[in-house]
């Protein structure tokens, strides 16, 4: 039998973000609602192109292939079309055989209020005010940044995550901030290595990410030639001492990442460039950069990162 909805990983996906939706925007933007129905009518049979998105969704949606009896993973669709122009962003999904059949259409409103009732851990759109409105609301948003659409052969899923700001919330940023003083921050962090961090925007679908590696881990107990799917990995300008509390967290919620990395301050994009995430999230768009743009990027525009004015040396 497979997950109700509740105990699904569930990822919220606005059309922007899944496909290039970028002439149709034009249009609207143009010549007004009227005349983007008629195009998109006029258009409904022209597939549309993946947009930054898609290889993401395509490759989250691949883990129930590994667990057809459990279909542990979900994709809604929310979108701020009405159902008659949605017609062509369905079309497209069927086109590309992308498994999403659960959508809310809220026609030109944005569709964030629905995100806890699809029970979603994340909600990815390129439309910056509905993002900016689900985080401030409390929910998990995340920005898809404009970029290149990379597509490969490979099944393996690559998430990469800042960690404050995202993973746990802007306590140790305000600190940071409060202070301007990196000695100072590594200070309150050592003495407070032994508490966990409270959970960020993306604890949850992050946590949810490492129940799915522990179904993996018993298919390869059972099966020692398994293929793993999902692979995640932790990037952050933190460094020792202040690496202790990130251990002391992940331990104490019972989760993991396959890779850490603690930078210090050393550029990310030499890190992203081996590991190549399929989707690398970060509160500051500052570290939303690699040579070539060939990494997709989202930011979560949380906390005081997204406030403060000061340069951020520590993320």
């Amino acid at each position: 039998m497979a997950y109700p909805i509740e105990k699904k990983l569930v990822v919220a996906v606005a059309s922007s973000a899944l496909f290039d939706l970028t002439d149709s925007h034009a249009v609207f933007e143009q010549q007004g609602p009227s005349a983007y129905k008629k195009f998109q009518q006029q258009h409904i049979d022209s597939i549309l192109k993946p947009g930054v998105a898609f290889p993401f969704v395509k490759r989250f949606l691949s883990i129930n292939k590994k667990f057809p009896e459990l279909l542990p993973v979900e994709v809604v669709l929310l979108s701020r079309n009405s159902a008659v122009t949605g017609r062509r962003v369905f079309r497209s999904i069927e086109h590309h055989e992308l498994a999403i059949s659960r959508a809310a259409f809220t026609e030109g409103k944005s569709p964030y209020p629905y995100i806890p009732a699809f029970n979603a851990s994340l909600f990815l759109s390129s439309f910056e005010d509905d993002v900016r409105m689900a985080v401030a609301a409390g929910y998990p948003g995340g920005l898809v940044l404009p970029g290149v659409v990379v597509e490969d052969e490979e099944n393996e899923l690559r998430l990469a995550f800042d960690y404050d700001g995202v993973i746990v919330d802007d306590e140790s940023e305000t600190v940071y901030q409060r202070e301007h003083s990196v000695e100072e921050f590594q200070d309150y962090e050592t003495e407070k290595s032994h508490i966990p961090h409270n959970p960020g925007l993306l604890a949850d679908f992050f946590a949810k990410l490492s129940l799915l590696q522990k179904l993996e881990d018993a298919e390869l107990e059972k099966d020692h030639n398994y293929e793993r799917v999902i692979r995640t990995a932790i990037v952050t300008a933190r460094q020792a001492p202040t690496n202790e509390r990130v251990v002391t967290t992940l331990e104490d919620w019972g989760v993991g990442a396959n890779e850490v990395f603690f930078l210090g301050g050393m550029p990310k994009d030499r890190i992203l460039s081996v590991l190549k995430p399929h989707m690398f999230f970060d509160d500051q768009k500052a570290h939303l950069a690699t040579a070539g743009g060939t990494i997709p990027m989202v930011h979560i525009p949380f906390g005081i990162a997204n406030v403060s004015q000061k340069p951020i040396i520590k993320s």
